[in-house]
């Protein structure tokens, strides 16, 4: 499926959740096609598990379109038995870094891209935050208290058993580590250019109220970066993970939930948004107003997310 064309210089693009792994996501994938050749795409993370798929969709995306930006997921931080690349943690994410420097795709460790095309120009800042179990489910006080609750309601996510925190004791030691280090690069950033924000796990805890499970939020970002949105000077923030595709606004900033998902999800809802969002130049939806918390929308996953 490709963008619809029209816009003279290009347009930058926004897709996550593509789980090529799965094999009705694959055609869906090999469908995604540029609109005009100076248009950008940013892949805001979970391509895939296996290392092999990882580069298979990357590599595919980044012959087609004039930039692809890419920001990891957590499923590509899993560390699968049967990945022919068995290691782990921080290792396992430089790895990755590498095979998509390699492809010519722009990562959260290299000068974040300057698009001049129209509404630009931005510079698109991918990240690589993690998540710190912060977002506690409600009625909890602690971490421990927290992923009790989700353990008794059956709502875990497969991190707990396949994303390895390694060199770090724990997942949310990685995360609070990333957070500084980004924080670093985010604060030395010319002001005067605003910023795309990618990271697959939304800057703000907000969007998490629409999840039919609770329970799931403290595997979706940290308080530490609720107030990025405002300390930087951002045109838009651009996320994943949800897999519950809107638009939404929280203190006059646009934020975008560009997954596709999985396929029992797609399937029941189809792509009311289309499968690539448009995020430059900013055209708003037609007959609708994007509210922080639009009615029907109640939706989630509490498994393999």
């Amino acid at each position: 499926m490709s963008a619809t064309p029209g816009t003279t210089g290009g347009r930058l693009l926004a897709v996550s959740d593509l789980h090529v792994g799965m094999a009705d996501n694959r055609p869906i994938t090999e469908s995604l096609r540029p609109g005009a050749d100076e248009d950008w795409l940013i892949v805001a993370g979970d391509v895939g598990e296996l290392t092999a798929d990882i580069e298979w969709a990357l590599r595919l995306l980044r012959e087609r379109f004039a930039k692809v930006v890419w920001a990891p997921g957590n499923h590509e931080l899993w560390s699968p038995r049967e990945d022919t690349v068995q290691f782990r943690g921080e290792r396992r994410y430089r790895h990755l870094v590498e095979l998509c420097r390699g492809l010519g795709v722009v990562t959260p460790e290299d000068p974040y891209p300057v698009w001049q095309g129209p509404g630009g120009p931005v510079a698109v800042a991918p990240l690589f935050i993690g998540y710190d179990y912060s977002f506690l489910t409600p009625g909890t006080t602690t971490k421990e208290e927290s992923l009790a609750k989700a353990h008794e309601a059956g709502v875990v996510c497969t991190d707990e058993y396949l994303l390895h925190p390694d060199p770090y004791p724990t997942r949310d030691a990685w995360c609070r580590a990333r957070v500084a280090e980004t924080e670093r690069r985010l604060a030395a950033h010319d002001p005067a250019v605003p910023l795309v924000l990618v990271n697959h796990y939304p800057l703000v805890r907000t969007p998490m109220d629409v999840l039919w499970h609770p329970e799931f939020a403290q595997w979706c970002g940290t308080e530490l970066t609720a107030d990025w949105h405002l300390r930087f000077n951002t045109a838009a923030m651009v996320y994943g993970h949800l897999h519950i595709p809107r638009t939404t606004w929280y203190d006059g900033i646009r934020f975008e939930e560009v997954s596709v998902g999985y396929p029992r999800e797609w399937r029941r809802r189809g792509h009311p948004r289309g499968l690539l969002r448009q995020i430059l130049p900013y055209v708003p939806e037609t007959g609708r107003t994007a509210s922080a918390t639009p009615a029907g929308s109640r939706a989630g996953k509490a498994d393999r997310a």
